[in-house]
């Protein structure tokens, strides 16, 4: 007979603008009243999760739940995946509360409600996660769920962060408006697995998605599939400020793809010759690293979805 598994439910209490913590506490006694075990641990740092998931890890246990957004999401899978247990493959939960959860999406438009009831019924399935290798600073190995965006969407975050981040959602509005008035190419050298020759062409940004969904409601990746062991690599080429402001809306539909500027490609790793760190928006985090390697870790985690 199966033990019953005792989650850890890591919190971010100030995700959402502190929506997280408000909610949290009634969110998880109601999974304690449908049967489930919940231990809670409350982050106050930045990579708090991280190192807490990789502690929990290495003392045994298997069943997390990221509580908050997919920044939260991101220290766990980086904490189990840190120093993976040989035969033990985690299982991973989601309680988006107060802000979104892009990976989700993937699975239904509900929401925490969704998430809720997956984990009281005990759904969970195998799910791919991409592995990052990085040289120069201390970056090092990163892991990841959903998306990995370098060039201008990633342009567009820094800036946001750098001089509008207290402005919220609008804080993104004028760092687009900004990224867009300087729109230029850029030049990232990479080689897909499985393809010839090396890629130098001038482009507008580069996604490498696991899952379909980012920023909530666009779909990046209308064809990726969160177990099939490829990345779903959406190669964005060469645009002018109108043809990019009239292309950008329809990533809400996924027919961004059909732009003759939009190459879709899908393989199990893709290498990089950067030279220098770039601006990289990686599931909702904004950081700066030189990539060189991103591949496919098939089945790596269970997620409970």
């Amino acid at each position: 007979m199966t033990s019953q598994p005792r989650f850890l439910a890591v919190v971010n209490p100030a995700a959402g603008g502190g929506a997280c913590g408000r909610h949290a506490v009634a969110t998880i006694d109601r999974l304690r009243q449908s049967g489930l075990e919940v231990d809670v641990f409350e982050t106050r740092a930045a990579g708090d999760a991280r190192v807490r998931a990789r502690e929990e890890l290495a003392a045994g246990r298997r069943d997390f739940i990221a509580v908050g957004g997919d920044g939260t999401s991101f220290e766990i899978v980086n904490g189990l995946l840190d120093q993976p247990i040989p035969g033990a493959r985690p299982s991973l939960g989601f309680l988006p509360l107060g802000t979104g959860n892009s990976f989700l999406r993937d699975f239904s438009d509900q929401g925490a409600e969704y998430a809720i009831e997956a984990l009281i019924q005990g759904k969970r399935r195998p799910c791919d996660v991409i592995r990052v290798s990085t040289t120069g600073g201390s970056t090092g190995t990163l892991h990841y769920i959903n998306i990995f965006s370098i060039g201008f969407v990633a342009d567009v975050g820094a800036t946001r962060n750098r001089h509008f981040s207290g402005l919220g959602e609008f804080g993104y509005t004028l760092g687009t408006v900004l990224r867009v008035a300087g729109l230029h190419s850029y030049v990232f050298p990479m080689t897909i697995a499985g393809r010839s020759g090396e890629d130098r062409e001038p482009l507008t940004f580069l996604s490498v998605n696991n899952s379909r969904f980012t920023g909530g409601k666009m779909m990046m990746a209308p064809d990726a599939n969160t177990r099939d062991g490829l990345l779903d690599i959406i190669r964005v080429g060469r645009m002018g400020r109108i043809a990019l402001l009239r292309t950008f809306p329809k990533i809400f539909k996924g027919t961004h793809v059909h732009h003759p500027a939009v190459s879709c490609f899908q393989a199990p790793a893709v290498d990089f010759r950067l030279g220098d760190a770039v601006d990289v928006m990686i599931d909702g985090e904004m950081m700066k690293f030189n990539p060189t390697r991103l591949e496919v870790v098939p089945g790596a985690i269970d997620v409970r979805t």
